[in-house]
């Protein structure tokens, strides 16, 4: 594997982990100030997971086949994991957080509704 790409790796694992805790003790947090403060953190804590990702993409893109490809699969999983951190900051932050798992829900539903409808149209 590549030593360059297990740098990254190190600090994506750091940076994951940190920001999972930021998001975690955020929405305890009652003083508006100190929220706003931890959302800021966090979310140029997301930015910077966002470039190391890309980062690692490009390493892995430049490796060998074999390597490459083993690389790449660890990659989906962290951009997956980067995707749920996202969502996670998106409902903290959120004004009214049941509202934004309300519209989650109604978006998931809506993309099942599509997939019935194109069903029965035989699109």
């Amino acid at each position: 594997m590549s030593d360059v790409f297990e740098g990254y790796e190190r600090q994506y694992r750091e940076l994951s982990a940190n920001l999972s805790r930021k998001c975690n003790s955020a929405s305890a947090i009652q003083d508006s100030e100190q929220k706003k403060q931890k959302f800021s953190e966090i979310s140029s804590g997301i930015d910077e997971v966002d470039v190391l990702i890309r980062k690692m993409d490009l390493e892995a893109r430049s490796l060998q086949l074999g390597v490459k490809a083993t690389l790449l699969a660890k990659l989906r999983e962290y951009k997956a994991d980067l995707n749920k951190l996202k969502k996670e900051f998106k409902r903290i932050t959120s004004p009214n957080a049941n509202q934004a798992a309300h519209d989650e829900l109604l978006a998931s539903g809506m993309a099942d509704v599509n997939s019935v409808i194109s069903l029965d149209l035989g699109c």
